[in-house]
């Protein structure tokens, strides 16, 4: 996505014409990525005031209490509960990137004012000089390059869990699709099942990671983000949806996949498809997945 939610190439620099540039500040309480009491009404408040602003960056911080792991993990789980609760109320730079600063940024001597995430956007009257305020010099777009057919493999070979190399079966229906699709498309990679309460594949999922592998092989301009969702649970105590969608993206890296091509985040049970508690085992399998975001496909 060029498109949409999360995580995107674009770095915002906030300290640039700040005079237009507005922010918007909600606090939470120790510890917790869901809104403190009284904040979601300032929220709900902010959207009702701003439906023809436009946000450029959603930024999370943390205060320093715990380890700079466990704080940067918080502050993105509090940037993603935030992102859940506007997503679609109010517009929202195509390349905008979501940021968690955990306790790594310039802290307040008050401890509450830096449990916070911090919402940048412009007013309707300061719309027409965005890319002015950002700093961003236009350019002609680039001449579109027509690709040609890409051939993917119906089967490759792999070592197995015994030593033994193996033929994996392929989806190349899906690696086609993935491989056309545009910035901002999301696809579910279904049958991707790991371990219960791990973030091990299973045996007969392992034809999914290798579906990715080919698919980045063949496309070379492509980028993606994968995000990792698990189901049947209040919290997702474990990180297990982060670890998972890390677990893909290191197969990735480890079999000759640029870093700068994939990035990870783990939304926990903050997007579910269905409500939770799931009420049959199909809504818990649609809940619980992975799913890959394309950045960029050039």
């Amino acid at each position: 996505m060029k498109k949409l939610f999360t995580v995107l190439a674009f770095t915002l620099f906030i300290s640039i014409a700040a005079k237009a540039q507005e922010q918007f500040s909600l606090y939470f309480d120790t510890n917790k990525y869901e809104l403190k009491k009284g904040e979601d009404k300032r929220l709900n408040d902010w959207l009702a005031a701003n439906k023809t602003s436009k946000i450029l960056a959603i930024n999370g911080y943390t205060d320093e209490d715990g380890s700079v792991g466990m704080n940067d993990t918080l502050a993105q789980r509090r940037v993603s509960h935030v992102f859940g609760l506007i997503q679609g109320k109010v517009k929202i730079r195509e390349d905008f990137k979501t940021r968690s600063f955990g306790k790594l940024h310039k802290m307040s001597a008050v401890k509450a004012e830096n449990r916070k995430v911090t919402i940048y956007y412009l007013l309707e009257k300061d719309l027409a000089r965005e890319n002015e305020i950002l700093g961003i010099t236009e350019t002609a777009p680039k001449p579109a390059v027509k690709k040609g057919p890409v051939v993917y493999p119906s089967t490759v070979m792999a070592m197995g869990p015994g030593g033994k190399e193996e033929e994996l079966k392929l989806d190349v229906e899906f690696m086609k699709k993935l491989g056309e699709a545009k910035a901002g498309e999301k696809l579910r990679i279904d049958n991707l099942n790991f371990q219960e309460n791990t973030y091990i594949v299973m045996p007969d999922s392992r034809h999914r990671l290798f579906e990715l592998l080919e698919t980045m092989k063949r496309n070379p301009g492509l980028k993606i983000k994968l995000e990792g969702h698990v189901c049947c649970m209040k919290a997702d105590r474990q990180n297990l949806s982060y670890e998972r969608a890390k677990a893909v993206m290191r197969f990735l890296n480890l079999n000759g996949i640029e870093k700068s091509r994939l990035s990870f985040e783990g939304f926990g049970v903050t997007q579910p498809i269905y409500p939770i508690p799931e009420k049959t085992p199909e809504e818990r399998e649609a809940n619980r997945r992975v799913e890959v975001l394309v950045v960029e496909n050039n």
